[in-house]
Protein backbone atom coordinates (compact mmCIF):
# COMPACT_ATOMS: atom_id res chain seq x y z
CA UNK A 1 0.00 0.00 0.00
CA UNK A 2 2.80 2.29 0.27
CA UNK A 3 4.10 2.25 -2.80
CA UNK A 4 0.20 3.01 -4.38
CA UNK A 5 0.26 5.52 -1.76
CA UNK A 6 3.68 7.04 -2.72
CA UNK A 7 2.59 7.76 -6.08
CA UNK A 8 -0.73 8.65 -5.65
CA UNK A 9 0.45 11.77 -3.44
CA UNK A 10 2.00 13.09 -6.45
CA UNK A 11 -1.04 13.89 -8.02
CA UNK A 12 -2.62 16.07 -4.88
CA UNK A 13 -4.60 18.54 -6.37
CA UNK A 14 -6.35 15.94 -8.54
CA UNK A 15 -6.83 13.25 -5.01
CA UNK A 16 -8.19 16.97 -3.52
CA UNK A 17 -11.07 17.22 -6.44
CA UNK A 18 -11.77 13.64 -6.21
CA UNK A 19 -12.48 13.55 -2.31
CA UNK A 20 -14.85 16.92 -2.54
CA UNK A 21 -16.61 15.18 -5.62
CA UNK A 22 -16.74 11.81 -3.61
CA UNK A 23 -17.85 13.47 0.13
CA UNK A 24 -20.45 15.64 -2.39
CA UNK A 25 -21.94 12.63 -4.06
CA UNK A 26 -22.91 10.97 -0.79
CA UNK A 27 -24.48 14.16 0.54
CA UNK A 28 -26.57 14.25 -2.99
CA UNK A 29 -27.24 10.48 -2.37
CA UNK A 30 -28.51 10.42 1.22
CA UNK A 31 -30.45 14.10 1.25
CA UNK A 32 -32.86 12.73 -1.59
CA UNK A 33 -33.97 10.00 0.87
CA UNK A 34 -34.93 12.29 3.33
CA UNK A 35 -36.71 14.70 0.67
CA UNK A 36 -38.56 11.81 -0.06
CA UNK A 37 -39.75 11.44 3.20
CA UNK A 38 -40.58 14.51 3.41
CA UNK A 39 -42.40 14.74 0.24
CA UNK A 40 -44.78 11.67 1.31
CA UNK A 41 -45.14 12.36 5.45
CA UNK A 42 -46.36 16.25 4.78
CA UNK A 43 -47.19 16.87 1.26
CA UNK A 44 -48.24 13.64 0.07
CA UNK A 45 -50.39 13.19 3.76
CA UNK A 46 -51.42 16.07 3.44
CA UNK A 47 -52.42 16.27 -0.57
CA UNK A 48 -50.49 19.75 -0.52
CA UNK A 49 -49.24 19.22 -4.12
CA UNK A 50 -47.72 22.22 -4.02
CA UNK A 51 -45.44 21.60 -1.48
CA UNK A 52 -44.57 17.79 -3.12
CA UNK A 53 -44.21 20.23 -6.45
CA UNK A 54 -41.67 22.29 -4.84
CA UNK A 55 -39.81 19.08 -3.35
CA UNK A 56 -40.01 17.36 -6.83
CA UNK A 57 -37.89 20.45 -8.59
CA UNK A 58 -35.20 20.31 -5.33
CA UNK A 59 -35.11 16.48 -5.76
CA UNK A 60 -34.31 17.16 -9.80
CA UNK A 61 -31.69 19.99 -8.80
CA UNK A 62 -30.07 17.74 -6.49
CA UNK A 63 -30.23 14.94 -8.93
CA UNK A 64 -28.29 17.29 -11.66
CA UNK A 65 -25.56 18.32 -9.17
CA UNK A 66 -24.90 14.26 -8.39
CA UNK A 67 -24.32 13.43 -11.58
CA UNK A 68 -22.28 16.50 -12.30
CA UNK A 69 -20.20 15.40 -9.03
CA UNK A 70 -20.25 11.81 -10.33
CA UNK A 71 -18.73 12.25 -13.53
CA UNK A 72 -16.24 14.50 -11.75
CA UNK A 73 -15.29 11.73 -9.67
CA UNK A 74 -15.02 9.91 -12.69
CA UNK A 75 -12.74 12.34 -14.37
CA UNK A 76 -10.18 12.66 -11.87
CA UNK A 77 -10.08 9.04 -11.09
CA UNK A 78 -9.00 8.52 -14.50
CA UNK A 79 -6.28 11.18 -14.68
CA UNK A 80 -4.93 9.91 -11.39
CA UNK A 81 -4.91 6.26 -12.26
CA UNK A 82 -4.08 6.76 -15.93
CA UNK A 83 -0.76 9.07 -14.71
CA UNK A 84 -0.11 6.98 -11.56
CA UNK A 85 0.23 3.81 -13.85
CA UNK A 86 2.50 5.63 -16.61
CA UNK A 87 4.73 6.49 -13.74
CA UNK A 88 5.32 3.07 -12.40
CA UNK A 89 6.14 1.88 -16.07
CA UNK A 90 8.33 4.88 -16.57
CA UNK A 91 10.17 4.22 -13.17
CA UNK A 92 10.35 0.34 -13.49
CA UNK A 93 11.51 1.18 -17.28
CA UNK A 94 14.41 3.50 -16.06
CA UNK A 95 15.16 0.92 -12.96
CA UNK A 96 16.03 -1.76 -15.60
CA UNK A 97 18.16 0.53 -17.63
CA UNK A 98 20.28 0.81 -14.77
CA UNK A 99 20.59 -3.09 -14.15
CA UNK A 100 23.66 -5.29 -14.76
CA UNK A 101 23.40 -8.22 -16.14
CA UNK A 102 23.40 -9.76 -11.97
CA UNK A 103 19.95 -8.71 -12.09
CA UNK A 104 18.76 -9.48 -15.08
CA UNK A 105 19.54 -12.85 -14.69
CA UNK A 106 17.74 -12.62 -10.94
CA UNK A 107 14.92 -11.61 -12.21
CA UNK A 108 14.29 -12.96 -15.89
CA UNK A 109 13.58 -10.91 -18.79
CA UNK A 110 9.85 -12.85 -18.45
CA UNK A 111 9.05 -11.60 -15.09
CA UNK A 112 10.42 -8.04 -15.84
CA UNK A 113 7.82 -7.58 -18.57
CA UNK A 114 4.75 -9.15 -16.31
CA UNK A 115 6.18 -6.33 -13.76
CA UNK A 116 6.21 -3.68 -16.36
CA UNK A 117 2.92 -4.37 -17.89
CA UNK A 118 0.42 -6.33 -15.89
CA UNK A 119 1.46 -5.78 -11.99
CA UNK A 120 1.17 -2.04 -13.22
CA UNK A 121 -2.39 -2.77 -14.86
CA UNK A 122 -3.45 -4.64 -11.21
CA UNK A 123 -2.65 -1.39 -9.58
CA UNK A 124 -4.40 0.50 -11.99
CA UNK A 125 -7.53 -1.77 -11.35
CA UNK A 126 -7.53 -1.30 -7.84
CA UNK A 127 -6.43 2.60 -7.49
CA UNK A 128 -9.34 3.09 -10.39
CA UNK A 129 -11.73 0.84 -7.90
CA UNK A 130 -10.61 2.72 -4.05
CA UNK A 131 -10.67 6.24 -5.84
CA UNK A 132 -14.41 5.54 -6.91
CA UNK A 133 -15.80 3.23 -4.24
CA UNK A 134 -12.88 3.33 -2.02
CA UNK A 135 -13.60 6.97 -1.02
CA UNK A 136 -17.45 6.88 -1.39
CA UNK A 137 -18.54 3.75 0.46
CA UNK A 138 -16.75 3.90 4.12
CA UNK A 139 -18.43 7.93 4.01
CA UNK A 140 -21.34 6.88 2.55
CA UNK A 141 -21.57 3.83 4.99
CA UNK A 142 -20.75 5.75 8.12
CA UNK A 143 -23.31 8.92 7.16
CA UNK A 144 -26.17 5.69 6.17
CA UNK A 145 -25.83 4.51 9.53
CA UNK A 146 -25.90 7.70 11.45
CA UNK A 147 -29.30 8.12 9.51
CA UNK A 148 -30.69 4.81 9.86
CA UNK A 149 -30.41 5.04 13.94
CA UNK A 150 -31.36 8.97 13.61
CA UNK A 151 -35.08 7.61 11.86
CA UNK A 152 -35.38 4.34 14.19
CA UNK A 153 -32.96 3.08 16.23
CA UNK A 154 -34.73 -0.03 17.08
CA UNK A 155 -34.94 -1.42 13.13
CA UNK A 156 -31.16 0.02 12.76
CA UNK A 157 -30.20 -2.83 15.49
CA UNK A 158 -31.36 -5.63 12.66
CA UNK A 159 -28.27 -3.70 10.03
CA UNK A 160 -25.97 -3.76 13.27
CA UNK A 161 -26.42 -7.54 13.83
CA UNK A 162 -25.50 -8.20 10.05
CA UNK A 163 -22.24 -6.37 10.29
CA UNK A 164 -19.84 -9.01 11.98
CA UNK A 165 -21.02 -11.58 9.63
CA UNK A 166 -20.24 -9.71 6.65
CA UNK A 167 -16.96 -8.66 8.13
CA UNK A 168 -16.08 -12.01 8.92
CA UNK A 169 -16.65 -13.25 5.36
CA UNK A 170 -14.60 -9.36 3.77
CA UNK A 171 -11.29 -10.95 6.31
CA UNK A 172 -12.10 -14.56 5.24
CA UNK A 173 -12.27 -13.85 1.29
CA UNK A 174 -8.39 -12.18 1.78
CA UNK A 175 -6.95 -14.56 3.30
CA UNK A 176 -8.09 -17.15 0.78
CA UNK A 177 -7.38 -14.63 -2.84
CA UNK A 178 -4.11 -13.51 -0.85
CA UNK A 179 -1.85 -16.90 -1.85
CA UNK A 180 -4.07 -17.44 -4.82
CA UNK A 181 -2.67 -14.02 -6.22
CA UNK A 182 0.52 -14.73 -5.76
CA UNK A 183 0.41 -17.94 -7.59
CA UNK A 184 -1.59 -16.48 -10.02
CA UNK A 185 1.50 -13.68 -11.36
CA UNK A 186 3.97 -16.40 -10.74
CA UNK A 187 2.40 -18.37 -13.39
CA UNK A 188 1.75 -15.43 -15.97
CA UNK A 189 5.59 -15.39 -15.09
CA UNK A 190 5.94 -18.24 -16.12
CA UNK A 191 3.86 -18.51 -19.10
CA UNK A 192 5.55 -15.21 -20.44
CA UNK A 193 8.82 -16.50 -20.13
CA UNK A 194 7.91 -20.10 -22.48
CA UNK A 195 6.14 -17.48 -25.02
CA UNK A 196 9.20 -15.32 -25.41
CA UNK A 197 11.36 -18.63 -25.58
CA UNK A 198 9.32 -20.07 -28.31
CA UNK A 199 8.85 -17.18 -30.18
CA UNK A 200 12.66 -16.49 -30.37
CA UNK A 201 13.32 -19.66 -30.88
CA UNK A 202 11.05 -21.43 -33.07
CA UNK A 203 13.35 -22.14 -36.49
CA UNK A 204 15.21 -24.45 -33.63
CA UNK A 205 11.41 -26.00 -32.32
CA UNK A 206 10.57 -26.81 -36.25
CA UNK A 207 14.58 -27.73 -36.95
CA UNK A 208 13.74 -30.73 -33.89
CA UNK A 209 10.25 -30.94 -34.54
CA UNK A 210 9.07 -29.84 -30.85
CA UNK A 211 6.34 -28.34 -32.24
CA UNK A 212 3.48 -30.84 -29.55
CA UNK A 213 6.75 -30.44 -26.59
CA UNK A 214 6.56 -26.67 -26.70
CA UNK A 215 2.85 -27.07 -26.87
CA UNK A 216 2.28 -29.33 -23.77
CA UNK A 217 4.93 -27.26 -22.07
CA UNK A 218 3.04 -23.86 -22.45
CA UNK A 219 -0.40 -25.87 -21.97
CA UNK A 220 0.88 -27.01 -18.38
CA UNK A 221 1.67 -23.78 -17.31
CA UNK A 222 -1.51 -22.02 -19.11
CA UNK A 223 -3.69 -24.47 -16.87
CA UNK A 224 -1.49 -24.04 -13.59
CA UNK A 225 -2.46 -19.53 -14.23
CA UNK A 226 -6.05 -20.77 -15.50
CA UNK A 227 -6.85 -22.89 -12.46
CA UNK A 228 -5.50 -20.29 -9.79
CA UNK A 229 -7.76 -18.03 -12.06
CA UNK A 230 -10.92 -20.10 -11.72
CA UNK A 231 -10.36 -20.07 -7.98
CA UNK A 232 -10.12 -16.52 -7.41
CA UNK A 233 -12.78 -15.65 -10.16
CA UNK A 234 -15.51 -18.91 -8.37
CA UNK A 235 -14.07 -16.64 -4.66
CA UNK A 236 -15.39 -13.71 -6.26
CA UNK A 237 -18.51 -15.19 -7.56
CA UNK A 238 -20.02 -16.65 -3.95
CA UNK A 239 -19.16 -13.35 -2.43
CA UNK A 240 -21.75 -11.13 -4.20
CA UNK A 241 -24.23 -13.57 -3.54
CA UNK A 242 -23.47 -14.51 -0.26
CA UNK A 243 -23.77 -10.44 0.43
CA UNK A 244 -27.03 -9.80 -1.89
CA UNK A 245 -28.24 -12.73 0.56
CA UNK A 246 -28.02 -11.45 3.99
CA UNK A 247 -28.84 -7.81 2.59
CA UNK A 248 -32.08 -9.51 1.25
CA UNK A 249 -32.44 -11.25 4.99
CA UNK A 250 -32.27 -8.06 6.34
CA UNK A 251 -34.61 -6.23 4.20
CA UNK A 252 -37.59 -8.48 4.94
CA UNK A 253 -36.47 -8.42 8.52
CA UNK A 254 -37.03 -4.07 8.70
CA UNK A 255 -40.03 -4.22 6.24
CA UNK A 256 -41.77 -6.65 8.08
CA UNK A 257 -41.04 -5.09 11.48
CA UNK A 258 -41.73 -0.94 10.25
CA UNK A 259 -44.89 -2.65 8.45
CA UNK A 260 -46.33 -3.64 12.08
CA UNK A 261 -45.38 -0.14 13.22
CA UNK A 262 -47.07 1.91 11.01
CA UNK A 263 -50.03 -0.59 12.17
CA UNK A 264 -49.68 0.69 15.23
CA UNK A 265 -48.97 4.36 14.37
CA UNK A 266 -45.28 4.24 15.37
CA UNK A 267 -43.92 4.69 12.14
CA UNK A 268 -44.77 6.93 9.32
CA UNK A 269 -45.23 5.86 5.69
CA UNK A 270 -42.57 7.83 4.48
CA UNK A 271 -40.19 8.13 7.20
CA UNK A 272 -40.26 3.60 6.16
CA UNK A 273 -39.33 4.32 2.56
CA UNK A 274 -36.30 6.70 3.73
CA UNK A 275 -34.65 4.54 5.98
CA UNK A 276 -35.07 1.13 3.65
CA UNK A 277 -32.74 3.52 1.34
CA UNK A 278 -30.95 4.69 4.12
CA UNK A 279 -30.03 0.70 4.78
CA UNK A 280 -30.14 0.09 1.31
CA UNK A 281 -27.05 2.43 1.42
CA UNK A 282 -25.40 1.37 4.09
CA UNK A 283 -25.56 -1.87 3.31
CA UNK A 284 -24.65 -1.67 -0.51
CA UNK A 285 -21.84 0.59 0.49
CA UNK A 286 -20.25 -1.93 2.65
CA UNK A 287 -20.69 -4.96 -0.01
CA UNK A 288 -19.00 -2.82 -2.24
CA UNK A 289 -16.16 -1.71 -0.22
CA UNK A 290 -15.83 -5.26 0.53
CA UNK A 291 -15.35 -6.04 -3.21
CA UNK A 292 -12.70 -3.26 -3.24
CA UNK A 293 -11.00 -4.62 -0.37
CA UNK A 294 -10.81 -8.34 -2.03
CA UNK A 295 -8.84 -6.73 -5.21
CA UNK A 296 -6.36 -5.59 -2.35
CA UNK A 297 -4.39 -8.76 -2.45
CA UNK A 298 -3.98 -8.74 -5.66
CA UNK A 299 -2.47 -5.40 -5.92
CA UNK A 300 -0.49 -5.95 -2.81
CA UNK A 301 1.45 -9.18 -4.76
CA UNK A 302 1.65 -6.81 -8.01
CA UNK A 303 2.81 -3.41 -5.81
CA UNK A 304 5.29 -6.02 -3.65
CA UNK A 305 6.88 -7.29 -7.31
CA UNK A 306 6.95 -3.51 -8.33
CA UNK A 307 8.30 -2.72 -5.33
CA UNK A 308 11.15 -5.71 -5.02
CA UNK A 309 12.35 -4.13 -8.39
CA UNK A 310 12.59 -0.94 -8.14
CA UNK A 311 14.21 -1.09 -4.48
CA UNK A 312 17.27 -3.36 -6.12
CA UNK A 313 20.56 -2.38 -6.01
CA UNK A 314 22.80 -2.83 -8.98
CA UNK A 315 25.49 -4.45 -9.02
CA UNK A 316 27.42 -2.22 -11.30
CA UNK A 317 26.58 1.55 -9.79
CA UNK A 318 27.54 4.68 -11.46
CA UNK A 319 29.12 7.23 -9.29
CA UNK A 320 27.52 10.38 -9.11
CA UNK A 321 31.28 12.65 -9.47
CA UNK A 322 32.68 9.94 -11.30
CA UNK A 323 35.74 10.81 -14.59
CA UNK A 324 33.88 12.27 -17.64
CA UNK A 325 37.26 13.50 -19.56
CA UNK A 326 40.69 12.15 -20.01
CA UNK A 327 44.07 13.77 -21.16
CA UNK A 328 44.69 10.65 -23.05
CA UNK A 329 42.60 8.19 -24.94
CA UNK A 330 42.57 4.73 -25.56
CA UNK A 331 45.53 3.54 -23.81
CA UNK A 332 44.07 0.12 -21.75
CA UNK A 333 45.59 -1.93 -18.86
CA UNK A 334 44.66 -5.34 -16.96
CA UNK A 335 46.18 -5.57 -13.56
CA UNK A 336 46.16 -9.06 -12.12
CA UNK A 337 42.52 -9.12 -12.92
CA UNK A 338 40.48 -12.04 -11.83
CA UNK A 339 36.94 -12.55 -12.32
CA UNK A 340 34.41 -14.58 -11.32
CA UNK A 341 30.02 -15.05 -11.50
CA UNK A 342 28.13 -14.23 -8.63
CA UNK A 343 27.65 -17.41 -6.31
CA UNK A 344 30.94 -18.92 -8.53
CA UNK A 345 33.36 -17.62 -6.41
CA UNK A 346 35.53 -20.98 -6.05
CA UNK A 347 35.80 -21.06 -9.94
CA UNK A 348 36.88 -17.65 -11.49
CA UNK A 349 36.38 -17.22 -15.39
CA UNK A 350 39.56 -15.60 -15.79
CA UNK A 351 42.68 -15.39 -13.45
CA UNK A 352 45.48 -13.09 -12.89
CA UNK A 353 45.26 -11.27 -16.35
CA UNK A 354 47.93 -8.63 -16.96
CA UNK A 355 48.10 -6.89 -20.43
CA UNK A 356 48.26 -2.94 -21.95
CA UNK A 357 47.05 -1.93 -25.13
CA UNK A 358 47.60 1.00 -26.82
CA UNK A 359 46.39 3.76 -29.32
CA UNK A 360 47.31 2.35 -32.91
CA UNK A 361 47.25 -1.36 -31.42
CA UNK A 362 45.64 -4.81 -32.41
CA UNK A 363 45.22 -6.81 -29.61
CA UNK A 364 43.95 -10.22 -30.15
CA UNK A 365 42.49 -13.18 -27.42
CA UNK A 366 42.16 -16.27 -29.13
CA UNK A 367 41.44 -19.41 -27.36
CA UNK A 368 39.30 -22.53 -26.68
CA UNK A 369 35.34 -21.93 -25.85
CA UNK A 370 35.39 -21.22 -22.56
CA UNK A 371 37.93 -19.41 -21.86
CA UNK A 372 36.79 -16.65 -20.68
CA UNK A 373 37.60 -14.16 -23.75
CA UNK A 374 34.43 -12.71 -23.75
CA UNK A 375 34.07 -12.76 -20.52
CA UNK A 376 37.30 -10.28 -20.44
CA UNK A 377 36.32 -7.76 -22.98
CA UNK A 378 32.94 -7.17 -21.32
CA UNK A 379 34.57 -5.87 -17.93
CA UNK A 380 35.94 -2.96 -20.03
CA UNK A 381 32.92 -1.53 -20.29
CA UNK A 382 31.78 -2.77 -16.88
CA UNK A 383 29.11 -5.47 -18.00
CA UNK A 384 30.89 -6.71 -14.96
CA UNK A 385 32.99 -6.04 -12.13
CA UNK A 386 36.56 -7.65 -11.67
CA UNK A 387 36.56 -9.50 -8.57
CA UNK A 388 40.08 -8.69 -8.10
CA UNK A 389 42.53 -6.73 -9.75
CA UNK A 390 42.08 -3.20 -11.59
CA UNK A 391 40.99 -2.83 -15.63
CA UNK A 392 42.29 0.69 -16.29
CA UNK A 393 41.39 3.01 -19.13
CA UNK A 394 43.56 6.11 -19.76
CA UNK A 395 45.00 5.76 -16.27
CA UNK A 396 42.17 5.30 -14.53
CA UNK A 397 40.22 2.45 -12.81
CA UNK A 398 37.02 2.05 -15.03
CA UNK A 399 34.73 2.02 -11.60
CA UNK A 400 35.80 5.21 -11.32
CA UNK A 401 34.32 6.76 -14.46
CA UNK A 402 30.65 7.84 -15.00
CA UNK A 403 29.22 4.89 -17.01
CA UNK A 404 27.96 7.17 -20.08
CA UNK A 405 31.21 8.81 -19.94
CA UNK A 406 33.63 5.50 -19.92
CA UNK A 407 31.48 3.65 -22.37
CA UNK A 408 31.10 6.75 -24.86
CA UNK A 409 34.73 6.02 -25.26
CA UNK A 410 33.87 2.50 -26.25
CA UNK A 411 33.00 1.03 -29.79
CA UNK A 412 31.70 -2.32 -28.88
CA UNK A 413 30.43 -4.68 -31.46
CA UNK A 414 28.80 -7.97 -29.13
CA UNK A 415 29.24 -11.83 -30.57
CA UNK A 416 25.55 -11.85 -30.88
CA UNK A 417 24.76 -8.82 -33.09
CA UNK A 418 21.63 -7.08 -32.35
CA UNK A 419 19.34 -4.88 -33.93
CA UNK A 420 16.22 -2.85 -33.50
CA UNK A 421 13.02 -2.82 -34.84
CA UNK A 422 13.28 0.75 -37.01
CA UNK A 423 15.31 1.55 -40.38
CA UNK A 424 18.86 0.46 -41.18
CA UNK A 425 19.88 4.64 -40.59
CA UNK A 426 18.22 4.53 -37.04
CA UNK A 427 19.90 1.49 -36.28
CA UNK A 428 23.57 2.98 -36.98
CA UNK A 429 22.63 6.09 -35.25
CA UNK A 430 22.56 4.23 -32.37
CA UNK A 431 26.25 5.15 -32.34
CA UNK A 432 26.04 8.26 -33.44
CA UNK A 433 22.53 10.50 -32.92
CA UNK A 434 23.36 13.00 -35.62
CA UNK A 435 24.87 11.23 -37.85
CA UNK A 436 24.69 12.16 -41.45
CA UNK A 437 23.53 10.33 -44.82
CA UNK A 438 27.42 10.46 -46.08
CA UNK A 439 28.18 8.98 -42.32
CA UNK A 440 25.65 6.27 -42.57
CA UNK A 441 26.85 5.12 -45.81
CA UNK A 442 30.46 5.45 -44.99
CA UNK A 443 30.55 3.30 -42.34
CA UNK A 444 28.47 0.90 -44.47
CA UNK A 445 30.95 1.11 -46.71
CA UNK A 446 33.92 0.51 -44.59
CA UNK A 447 31.69 -2.45 -42.88
CA UNK A 448 31.35 -3.80 -46.22
CA UNK A 449 27.67 -3.56 -45.94
CA UNK A 450 26.67 -1.22 -48.55
CA UNK A 451 26.10 -3.36 -51.62
CA UNK A 452 23.30 -5.76 -49.65
CA UNK A 453 21.94 -2.39 -48.45
CA UNK A 454 22.17 -0.54 -51.54
CA UNK A 455 20.58 -3.57 -53.55
CA UNK A 456 17.26 -2.81 -50.76
CA UNK A 457 14.09 -1.23 -51.71
CA UNK A 458 14.67 1.40 -49.58
CA UNK A 459 18.17 1.59 -49.21
CA UNK A 460 18.92 2.65 -45.49
CA UNK A 461 15.80 3.46 -45.38
CA UNK A 462 14.71 -0.68 -45.34
CA UNK A 463 12.98 -1.57 -42.06
CA UNK A 464 14.55 -4.22 -39.27
CA UNK A 465 12.44 -6.59 -37.86
CA UNK A 466 12.70 -7.23 -34.14
CA UNK A 467 16.34 -8.48 -33.57
CA UNK A 468 17.32 -7.83 -37.02
CA UNK A 469 15.30 -11.34 -38.04
CA UNK A 470 14.64 -10.66 -41.88
CA UNK A 471 18.74 -9.68 -42.30
CA UNK A 472 21.39 -12.86 -42.38
CA UNK A 473 24.01 -13.10 -39.48
CA UNK A 474 26.45 -11.92 -41.74
CA UNK A 475 24.33 -8.88 -42.53
CA UNK A 476 23.15 -8.33 -38.86
CA UNK A 477 27.80 -8.41 -38.23
CA UNK A 478 28.39 -5.91 -40.26
CA UNK A 479 25.59 -3.59 -39.89
CA UNK A 480 26.46 -3.75 -35.96
CA UNK A 481 30.32 -3.35 -36.94
CA UNK A 482 28.98 0.09 -39.25
CA UNK A 483 27.41 1.14 -36.13
CA UNK A 484 30.71 1.06 -34.11
CA UNK A 485 32.39 2.93 -36.76
CA UNK A 486 30.40 5.45 -37.27
CA UNK A 487 30.64 6.58 -33.33
CA UNK A 488 34.27 6.84 -34.06
CA UNK A 489 34.93 5.66 -30.87
CA UNK A 490 38.56 5.54 -28.75
CA UNK A 491 38.79 1.58 -27.96
CA UNK A 492 37.35 -1.14 -30.93
CA UNK A 493 36.20 -3.84 -29.19
CA UNK A 494 35.02 -6.58 -31.86
CA UNK A 495 33.88 -9.50 -29.79
CA UNK A 496 34.34 -12.38 -32.33
CA UNK A 497 32.57 -9.69 -34.28
CA UNK A 498 33.77 -11.62 -37.91
CA UNK A 499 32.02 -15.36 -36.95
CA UNK A 500 29.54 -14.96 -39.88
CA UNK A 501 31.59 -13.49 -42.15
CA UNK A 502 33.37 -15.38 -45.30
CA UNK A 503 37.29 -15.17 -45.30
CA UNK A 504 36.95 -12.83 -48.29
CA UNK A 505 35.05 -10.30 -46.63
CA UNK A 506 36.40 -10.54 -43.50
CA UNK A 507 39.72 -9.59 -44.91
CA UNK A 508 38.29 -7.05 -47.15
CA UNK A 509 36.62 -5.70 -43.58
CA UNK A 510 39.83 -5.72 -41.79
CA UNK A 511 41.77 -3.86 -44.29
CA UNK A 512 38.82 -0.85 -44.83
CA UNK A 513 39.25 -0.97 -41.12
CA UNK A 514 42.92 -0.14 -40.89
CA UNK A 515 43.09 3.06 -41.58
CA UNK A 516 40.26 4.56 -38.99
CA UNK A 517 41.50 2.60 -36.78
CA UNK A 518 45.14 3.48 -36.86
CA UNK A 519 44.48 6.20 -33.84
CA UNK A 520 42.39 4.35 -32.27
CA UNK A 521 43.28 0.99 -29.76
CA UNK A 522 41.47 -2.16 -31.22
CA UNK A 523 40.99 -5.26 -29.06
CA UNK A 524 39.64 -8.61 -31.04
CA UNK A 525 38.18 -11.88 -29.60
CA UNK A 526 38.11 -14.32 -32.39
CA UNK A 527 38.12 -18.07 -33.04
CA UNK A 528 40.03 -17.84 -36.37
CA UNK A 529 43.63 -18.01 -36.91
CA UNK A 530 43.09 -15.90 -40.10
CA UNK A 531 41.22 -12.88 -38.27
CA UNK A 532 44.12 -12.00 -35.81
CA UNK A 533 46.81 -13.54 -37.52
CA UNK A 534 48.57 -10.08 -38.39
CA UNK A 535 47.46 -8.42 -35.23
CA UNK A 536 50.11 -6.59 -33.11
CA UNK A 537 49.64 -8.64 -29.96
CA UNK A 538 48.28 -12.01 -29.55
CA UNK A 539 46.96 -13.23 -26.35
CA UNK A 540 46.41 -16.83 -26.12
CA UNK A 541 43.95 -17.93 -23.31
CA UNK A 542 43.23 -21.40 -21.74
CA UNK A 543 40.79 -22.46 -18.69
CA UNK A 544 40.82 -18.23 -17.62
CA UNK A 545 44.53 -18.05 -17.66
CA UNK A 546 47.07 -16.62 -20.03
CA UNK A 547 49.52 -19.28 -21.09
CA UNK A 548 50.79 -17.20 -23.86
CA UNK A 549 51.04 -13.81 -25.76
CA UNK A 550 53.33 -12.23 -28.84
CA UNK A 551 53.11 -12.32 -32.37
CA UNK A 552 51.55 -15.18 -34.31
CA UNK A 553 54.74 -16.17 -35.73
CA UNK A 554 55.93 -16.49 -31.96
CA UNK A 555 53.46 -17.77 -30.61
CA UNK A 556 53.74 -21.00 -33.26
CA UNK A 557 56.74 -21.66 -31.66
CA UNK A 558 56.71 -20.67 -28.24
CA UNK A 559 52.47 -21.80 -27.65
CA UNK A 560 51.81 -25.17 -27.96
CA UNK A 561 48.02 -24.40 -27.17
CA UNK A 562 47.84 -21.86 -30.14
CA UNK A 563 50.00 -24.17 -32.50
CA UNK A 564 47.66 -26.61 -31.91
CA UNK A 565 44.59 -24.29 -32.96
CA UNK A 566 46.73 -22.63 -35.85
CA UNK A 567 47.33 -26.16 -37.13
CA UNK A 568 43.73 -27.10 -37.22
CA UNK A 569 42.95 -24.30 -39.37
CA UNK A 570 45.79 -23.35 -41.41
CA UNK A 571 47.59 -25.63 -44.37
CA UNK A 572 51.11 -26.69 -43.29
CA UNK A 573 52.33 -23.65 -46.19
CA UNK A 574 50.27 -21.59 -44.54
CA UNK A 575 51.70 -21.94 -41.42
CA UNK A 576 55.27 -22.01 -43.04
CA UNK A 577 54.30 -18.12 -43.93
Amino acid sequence: MKLMWQYTMKYKFLVLVNLVCAFGFVLIELGLPTLLAQMIDVGVKNKDFDYVQTLGWYMLLVVLVGISLNIGLGISTARITSSITADIRDDLFAKTQTYSHIEYEKFGMASLITRVTNDAYQIMLFLQNILRMGLITPVMFGMSLFMVFRTSSSLGMYVLAALPILLLGVVAIAKISDPLSMKQQRNLDKMNSILRENLSGLRVIRAFVKEDFEEQRFESVNEAYASSSKKLFWLMAFAQPGFFFLFNIVMVIIIWTGSVQISQGSLEVGTLIAFIEYIFHALFSFMLFATVFMLYPRAAVSAGRIQEALAVEPAIVNPIDGIVETKTAGYLAFRQVTFAYPGQSETPVIRKISFTAQPGETVAFIGSTGSGKSTLVQLIPRFFDASEGVVELDGHDVRTYQLPALRKKIGYIPQKALLFSGTIAENLRYGKEDATEEEIIHALTIAQAIEFVSALPKGIHTKVSEGGSNLSGGQKQRLAIARAIIRQPELYIFDDSFSALDYQTDAKLRAALYPITRQATVIIVAQRVGTIRHADKIIVLNEGQIVGAGTHEDLLVTCPVYYDIASSQLTEEELKK
